[in-house]
């Protein structure tokens, strides 16, 4: 293939670093420790070796195959896997990670039989749900006991610290005293194993605001961030909080112009379902231009989280490789190329998508 290749996703690793550099120092001043997650942006290794470039202490993902191989783009800081692992995949994940969330005591004995074949000792933390109700130990009893295993049993395997999640499924907020009870569940394991724990993991993006504020817990001593970096947003558009001195704008879809013509504004015909299975509700407006794009729902999922740039243009639709715009206000003709915002989902599947070609902008 020749041409500029559209859509493609322009990551500006300048802007990206400049997050990185702020968030960083914030959470220094803390005494945070940072994992920079990059699953994101499906673990692109240009944007994982800014974090590090920047200072983060381990670069994270929830893939596998996002870490692996990142030592031939020049990482060299321990690689962190944040979704607990399989039984399926302990090999590679003693293989290829430094340190691991988890939560089941099976997981845990399969990871050190395989660090104990590949002659390792592989960091764990445990993971403790305080009701957002997605991965974690539920009682102070069963995380105890599981500390103990990996303590004095699972010779290969070293118990680094405790951990959450909070907000991503159960939407439970990271308060300063849900926070307190991370630290005091982490210091009933210490009081047991006889010894302080390396970390304290309080969460991801989602925590931010406890640093914003000024009021997490002094012991938790690492999060695990991506949104908070990578786009910025959540902490200003969700929480209110002021991120002026964050780039919004590190990833911006391009996709070109394909057809420019002049048609009703609702379908002509019988309705029936979209290629989705939706049954749609159209306003007619009359006669309107409107361009068609060749980048579609395939590309970045969710059209309510993808904003055009360009003035006077509207969002109409999509379907599965079309999105289609009202630009009756405009010049547009074929052949241009559209910019749009992303948010979180729209970024995760838009760098996922083969048909989406990367592009950077170097720093």
């Amino acid at each position: 293939m020749r041409g500029n290749y559209y859509p493609r996703v322009m990551v500006d690793l300048k802007k990206l670093r400049n997050n990185y550099d702020k968030i960083l120092e914030m959470c220094k001043k803390s005494n945070v420790k940072v994992a920079g997650v990059i699953k994101g942006c499906t673990g692109l290794p240009e944007c994982g070796k800014v974090a590090q470039d920047a200072g983060c202490d381990f670069i994270a993902s929830s893939r596998l195959e996002q870490l692996s191989g990142l030592e031939k783009h020049g990482i060299t800081i321990p690689l962190m896997l944040i979704r607990v692992p399989m039984i399926s995949e302990a090999y590679d994940v003693i293989r290829i990670t430094d340190i691991s969330l988890n939560s089941d005591n099976q997981v845990l004995k399969a990871l050190n039989r395989e660090a104990k074949k590949q002659g390792k000792r592989h960091k764990i933390i445990l993971m403790d749900d305080l009701g957002d109700l997605r991965e974690g130990y539920w009682t102070i009893d069963e995380l105890i006991e599981a500390a103990l295993l990996v303590e004095n049993d699972l010779k290969n395997l070293e118990l680094a610290g405790i951990g959450t999640n909070l907000g991503c499924y159960g939407a439970i907020a990271p308060t300063n005293e849900k926070l307190k009870e991370l630290v005091d569940d982490a210091e009933a394991v210490e009081k047991k194993i006889g010894r302080k724990l390396e970390y304290i993991s309080g969460g991801a993006t989602s925590s931010l605001p406890r640093i914003v504020e000024g009021d997490l817990p002094d012991r938790i001593n690492m999060l695990r961030i991506g949104e908070g970096i990578i786009l910025g947003k959540d902490l200003e558009e969700l929480w209110g909080y002021d991120m002026s001195f964050l780039y919004k704008d590190v990833f911006v879809l391009q996709a070109e112009v394909i057809e420019v013509r002049r048609k009703p504004t609702h379908p002509v015909g019988e309705i029936m379902f979209d290629a989705f299975g939706n049954k749609n509700k159209y306003e007619d407006v009359g006669i309107r231009k409107r361009a068609l794009l060749g980048v579609g729902k395939v590309d970045y999922a969710y059209l309510e989280s993808i904003f055009v740039r360009k003035k006077g243009v509207k969002i109409l639709g999509a379907s599965s490789d079309h999105t289609i715009l009202d630009v009756e206000e405009t010049n547009i003709k074929v052949g241009d190329v559209i910019d749009f915002d992303l948010s979180y989902s729209s970024l995760v599947y838009a760098t996922n998508s083969p048909n989406v070609k990367i592009f950077f902008k170097e720093m």
